[in-house]
Parts: C-alpha cells; sequence; structure tokens
C-alpha cells in the first residue's frame, strides 16, 4: 500500500479528482434539496423597495472594471510586502532583490496604466 502513495502523480490525481468532483457533488445536491417557487414578484429587479424605472440591463463602461482590477492588484501588493517586511531580518539581501523586482514590474504595470489613460475618472 506505501508503494501506492509513494508515487507522486497518483496523489496529483487524487487531489484533481477531488477538486472537481467535490464542487460538482455539492451543487448537485444543492439543486435538488432546495426550494424552488419561482414567482413573477421574485424575477423583479430589486432597487432598495424603490419602482424601477426602465430596463435593469445597463451597460457600464470597461474603464470602470478595468480601474477596479487595477486596485485588487495594487492591494495585493500590500497584502505580500506586509509578510516580507516582518520577516525581512531572516530573508537577507536575496530577499530584498527579489522584492525591488517585484515593485519594478508593477510600477512597469502602473507607468503603462497610467500611459493609457486608464487612471483618469471621466
Amino acid at each position: 500500500m506505501s508503494e501506492f502513495y509513494s508515487n507522486n502523480y497518483v496523489i496529483i490525481l487524487i487531489f484533481i479528482a477531488l477538486g472537481i468532483l467535490l464542487p460538482v457533488v455539492a451543487l448537485t445536491l444543492g439543486r435538488f434539496l432546495r426550494p424552488h417557487n419561482p414567482t413573477r414578484e421574485k424575477g423583479e429587479t430589486y432597487e432598495s423597495g424603490n419602482e424601477t424605472i426602465g430596463s435593469s440591463w445597463v451597460q457600464f463602461k470597461v474603464k470602470y472594471y478595468i480601474f477596479a482590477l487595477l486596485f485588487v492588484i495594487f492591494d495585493v501588493e500590500t497584502i505580500f510586502l506586509y509578510p516580507w517586511a516582518v520577516a525581512y531580518d531572516q530573508l537577507g539581501l536575496f530577499a530584498l532583490v527579489e522584492m525591488l523586482i517585484f515593485i519594478l514590474l508593477l510600477l512597469v504595470g502602473l507607468i503603462y496604466a497610467w500611459k493609457k489613460k486608464v487612471l483618469e475618472w471621466k
């Protein structure tokens, strides 16, 4: 039995199978167990108790989504910077160089977005 688990590819295949099987089983069970009682009122758009005016399908500019993605990218940058700064004494010069490269890549992305005028809010 230990020979079966010693093969790393088998373990990876088990993880892939579980990663696919568990969500499919959970979603399938949820579909059969949930109550399904559609009514006309449930299908209408809800605007904080106000009656909607016009169509609820509004087309937003892509710039809003790009702006939001840029925010998320630079927010994630701070998430990576904090643990690095806490453990800087143990990491040494190599980690400093890696972090400088990481920040440089993000800076290049910011300059690119600035040149493309993504950060202008009109």
